[in-house]
């Protein structure tokens, strides 16, 4: 186990195509603006890793936090209004500081902002995928970030962590770098004496017993539990990642293909699935759920068949078709995920009915199996509630940046 994890640090070292996510806190100024230095270090290390041959995509936090200064605003606001018109103020002092300092190098970076219905939508992500793709052909690096500015919670990504390890799968990455101000994953808070650094991780089993606490950073979403979360959602698809400090040493490991054993590694522990698929089982916020009866369990989970009316025992949430929800069997436990074709409110009318009974109107799954992932019941809690849900049932979470 522990030389899958080695194999992991070593992929990203010699990654063809890398994916490297950088947080607020490692770009910005305590008050909140962007800090050139740090900046400007990040795109030097970027670039030599170019120069060697690399196609990198740059996942950068940091519109928000960039407009906190020229909106005169202390701190991260919590309303969507204000977060939105922060981001459209700092969205571009952000872009145009980064191509400032990639044109130091001669290279030019190309903007993609993103929501999650990017990566849930055949043609929206079928397009991203076409661009990047295209972006990379002409030697440009793509910076990515979530389209703060439109997103609204409902199609949010929650924290660029969990962007970064769905734009790696989406682009084909061979591997994924998380860079953050905290240098790599500890067994308990980085300030105690007596933490630990964890150098491997080779199976999500293994973060079971960790602590993640500490104070959060002002300027940013994530946490220690957002970039577990995002680990092991790309790990899951088999894409290596390596967690480590924004810093000079992480950044020699970005110019280096021999890195050095800084920071942790988490082994890919999963095959390749698709994107959209991927999303729906680790990253999605299930809306509502279905209860369903041991034959419609056996059916979905078991031999991976769409779910039919006849099978739904109970219906809860309020959700409309189009909307994920949660598939469980008579106990609570989840057993699937997929996107409902069906409002909540259609439903109760129709639990128990073959679609042969059914207007023709009607005769659709209310799952169909091309829109549904199964659930393990050995993976430590994750395919309950998403990517998060790990975290919490096998880490204490704190809120650590």
């Amino acid at each position: 186990m522990a030389a899958a994890a080695a194999t992991a640090r070593a992929a990203v070292g010699s990654a063809h195509r890398l994916v490297v996510k950088v947080g607020s806190s490692s770009l910005t100024t305590a008050a909140g603006g962007l800090d050139p230095d740090r900046l400007d270090a990040l795109v030097d290390a970027v670039a030599a890793r170019t120069a060697a041959g690399t196609e990198v995509v740059l996942v950068s936090s940091g519109a928000i936090a960039a407009g906190l200064a020229p909106l005169r605003l202390a701190k991260r606001p919590r309303d969507l209004a204000t977060q939105q018109a922060a981001a459209s103020v700092g969205q571009q002092q952000l872009a145009a500081r980064y191509a400032i300092s990639f044109h130091r190098h001669g290279l030019t970076v190309g903007q993609v902002l993103l929501t999650s219905d990017d990566v849930v939508r055949r043609s929206h992500y079928r397009n991203a995928q076409r661009t990047f793709d295209k972006l990379l052909s002409y030697g440009v690096v793509p910076v990515v970030n979530e389209n703060d500015t439109v997103a609204t919670a409902e199609i949010k990504f929650g924290d660029n962590d969990r962007l970064a390890a769905l734009v790696a799968h989406l682009v084909r990455a061979d591997a994924l770098l998380l860079l953050s101000d905290v240098d790599a994953l500890y067994t308990g808070a980085p300030s105690d004496p007596k933490s630990v650094r964890v150098s491997e991780v080779s199976d999500p089993q293994e973060l079971s017993g960790i602590s993640v606490v500490g104070s959060a950073s002002t300027v940013g979403t994530g946490g220690m539990a957002s970039k577990l979360a995002a680990a092991v959602t790309a790990t899951a698809a088999g894409i290596p990642v390596l967690l480590a400090a924004a810093d000079n040493a992480a950044a020699a490991l970005i110019r280096s293909a021999a890195g050095p054993d800084i920071g942790t590694a988490f082994a890919g522990s999963g095959r390749r699935t698709g994107t959209r698929l991927l999303w729906l089982k680790y990253a999605a916020n299930a809306i509502g759920s279905l209860t369903l009866d041991g034959g419609a369990v056996a059916a979905v989970a078991g031999r991976r068949k769409s779910l039919l009316p006849a099978g739904i025992v109970a219906v809860h949430g309020d959700f409309e078709s189009g909307d994920v929800v949660e598939l469980t069997d008579a106990g609570g436990t989840v057993v699937a995920r997929g996107f409902v074709s069906y409002d909540a409110a259609e439903l109760p009318a129709l639990i128990g009915h073959r679609l042969s009974d059914l207007p023709a109107e009607r005769r659709r799954p209310v799952v169909h199996a091309d829109d549904l992932v199964t659930m393990s019941n050995g993976a430590i809690g994750l395919e309950s509630s998403g990517a998060a849900a790990l975290v919490a049932a096998t880490v204490t979470e704190g809120t650590t940046r």
